[in-house]
């Protein structure tokens, strides 16, 4: 099909590309940027006036449930709830049933997210077998036949610190990007938020700072013995985004990354012990909030991910303790994302560069996150200032567990395009 969207305000984050113009699309790619390709008639207009087009969004860290957890998501439910969000690319640790460190697990994902058509799955192998923690999983054989983007041993540790050396070495003989989630076990283990003013005064087991940035020095040191290229996806701490930052202005081969919630969110947002906010890392003192979004404004933070976790009513409802942690936060990443520039944090071709050609180049995705003739036509079109109220129950998504329930946000997604194809329409949901 060949669709024409004419009179929006097209951004290109990439290559600082911003006016007012048409987008010409056929066979899947965008044709051309402004001036209509020799020949062209389109079979579909898009009206985008007042709308802003941008590329389609890249989340570096989305849980979707399948297979494993059904009860929670499918495959088919939450890349449906990306494409309401403006999302195109998602990508998948591998901490799903069984874990993704074989090709097959790999391959069963990725059919799964094309029959259902909705957004493109990529998928990060294991970094080791099961996520034990002991034995190296076969990175290059997930590379070549699972073609996964990178590994990860997700949220479980690598307590010895032996095995991660030579994980970290393994992975560079692949050149695979390491995805990393900053925690030393032994500090965090029990606790379910911040250790500060709120873990104190409701009695809750606290996580130190400490977690994470021991853990950050560690993998650094390892990092700059192996020359891997690694990427550390949700920092929660103003400290570890110093870290990084200077290890990145030293020369090592890092990233970081961010959640959305991270950015807005604090430990007084528990209040009292709203389990919606219970997340890992946990939301942290409005001194590292505030560092968080220093670091979005500087440019030290590459990425602003979802770091989606749907879960079904019962996982909210025990004692915040016993809670299991994480938020339903695809619809959500754009107009959050945006509500930074609201602020005053950064311009808006900085935040959405850190959702789309940046954290596509983290995944080494060269076709995605641009608008570039030539190039895969994965477009977003929202309406920047039109006003809605976040309403959990409302959301496309199985999992209807966020904290920002009844928030005044702007943006609205009404049309995402996967290859050139309509995945979602606002106008017809």
């Amino acid at each position: 099909m060949r669709i024409r969207i004419h009179g929006g305000r097209v951004l290109d984050p990439a290559s600082g590309f911003d006016a007012i113009t048409d987008l010409y699309i056929g066979d899947g790619r965008i044709l051309s940027v402004g001036k209509a390709p020799d020949g062209f008639t389109a079979d579909r207009e898009i009206d985008a006036h007042g709308l802003h087009v941008i590329p389609g969004l890249v989340d570096v860290s989305a849980r979707l449930r399948e297979p494993g957890q059904e009860h929670k998501g499918t495959i088919a439910s939450e890349t449906r709830a990306a494409a309401a969000g403006g999302i195109t690319t998602l990508c998948l640790p591998p901490d799903t049933d069984p874990v993704i460190d074989t090709p097959a697990v790999a391959e069963l994902i990725a059919r799964r997210a094309r029959d259902a058509g909705h957004a493109r799955v990529v998928t990060l192998g294991a970094l080791t077998l099961g996520l034990g923690g002991e034995q190296l999983a076969e990175m290059a054989l997930l590379r070549d036949q699972g073609h996964c983007v990178g590994v990860s041993n997700a949220c479980r540790p690598v307590t010895s610190t032996r095995v991660m050396r030579r994980a970290m070495e393994y992975a560079a003989s692949c050149r695979m990007t390491v995805f990393l989630h900053a925690d030393d076990a032994s500090l965090s283990q029990g606790g379910c938020v911040h250790e500060g003013v709120m873990s104190t005064r409701l009695g809750l087991p606290g996580i130190p700072d400490a977690a994470e940035t021991v853990a950050v020095a560690r993998e650094l040191m390892l990092i700059e013995q192996t020359g891997v290229r690694a990427h550390f996806c949700h920092l929660s701490t103003a400290h570890a985004v110093q870290m990084v930052a200077r290890a990145r202005h030293d020369g090592l081969p890092v990233s970081m990354g961010t959640t959305a919630h991270h950015l807005h969110l604090t430990e007084m947002d528990i209040g009292d012990f709203d389990s919606r906010a219970h997340v890992l890392p946990p939301l942290r003192t409005e001194r590292d909030r505030d560092g968080l979004r220093e670091g979005i404004a500087r440019g030290a933070i590459s990425t602003i991910c979802s770091d989606h976790q749907p879960h079904d009513a019962d996982a909210k409802l025990a004692p915040f303790p016993e809670t299991e942690p994480g938020i339903s936060g695809l619809e959500t990443l754009l107009p959050l994302a945006q509500r930074l520039v609201e602020d005053g944090i950064a311009d808006l071709p900085t935040v959405l560069g850190k959702l789309t050609h940046e954290p596509a180049a983290i995944l080494g995705l060269d076709d995605c996150g641009r608008l570039q003739p030539g190039l895969r036509a994965d477009i977003c079109l929202y309406a920047p200032r039109q006003p809605w109220r976040v309403d959990g129950s409302a959301f496309l998504s199985a999992g209807k567990n966020t904290p920002f329930d009844g928030w005044e946000l702007r943006g609205q997604v009404l049309y995402t395009l996967l290859e050139g194809k309509v995945v979602f329409d606002f106008n017809s949901e």
